[in-house]
């Protein structure tokens, strides 16, 4: 055996294991960014928010700060501004195609989006990090969702949420917006219709 190609082997071998464990470590991160299950730092910084036991944070009205400027392009092309909806309650989910949880509730989403729309709510989904868009429009087709999603393919919408707020820190995410144009509730979490509802209806039932 030549002295020179043992070494030239080994180099191989400590390569091809430092991707397998470098492919590992990427799955992991991709399944726990996509998971979201809500234990996330809340950040705090004054937030005042009160976190519940089913892993729904809610503001008192008084201590609620207003959203950021949520504007874009649409899946379809259209611009559209998240501010054009004030004097309603928008609920805003963060999705992308890629993830299961967001698929799992996304049919839930598009029911409730449905029966709330005459009864001053609206929904709004971020679609995020999706690469492909016809990916993301064929979701929402499967999913029977007819509300807009502004496409955000780097994440830069959620970065604009300040940090110590009730910021998307997971996907799927779901923000709840009260009427003023203030965060109201935040779920890092896919949600369930029961849990959906348990977000909007005492926002939708304020003054």
């Amino acid at each position: 055996m030549s002295p020179v190609r043992a070494p030239r082997r080994r180099s191989i071998r400590a390569s091809r294991t430092a991707l397998a464990v470098s492919g590992i470590l990427v799955g992991a991160l991709a399944l726990s960014a996509c998971g979201g299950d809500g234990s996330a730092s809340s950040g705090g910084g004054g937030t005042n928010f009160v976190a519940g036991k089913d892993g729904i944070d809610t503001v008192p009205k008084e201590d609620r700060t207003a959203a950021p400027k949520l504007d874009g392009t649409t899946l379809q092309g259209e611009k559209f501004d998240v501010s054009s909806l004030k004097g309603k309650v928008v609920v805003l989910n963060i999705w992308g195609s890629w993830c299961p949880p967001c698929r799992a509730e996304a049919p839930t989403f598009a029911k409730v989006s449905k029966e709330l729309k005459n009864k001053g709510v609206e929904f709004v989904g971020i679609d995020t990090r999706d690469d492909q868009k016809a990916l993301a429009v064929q979701f929402e087709k499967d999913a029977g969702i007819e509300y807009p999603s502004l496409y955000d393919p780097d994440g830069k919408l959620m970065l604009r949420f300040p940090k110590g707020s009730l910021n998307p820190q997971a996907i799927p995410s779901t923000i709840v917006i009260d009427k003023d144009g203030k965060v109201a509730a935040r779920s890092l979490a896919a949600l369930s219709q029961k849990k959906l509802r348990s977000m909007i209806d005492p926002v939708m039932a304020e003054k």
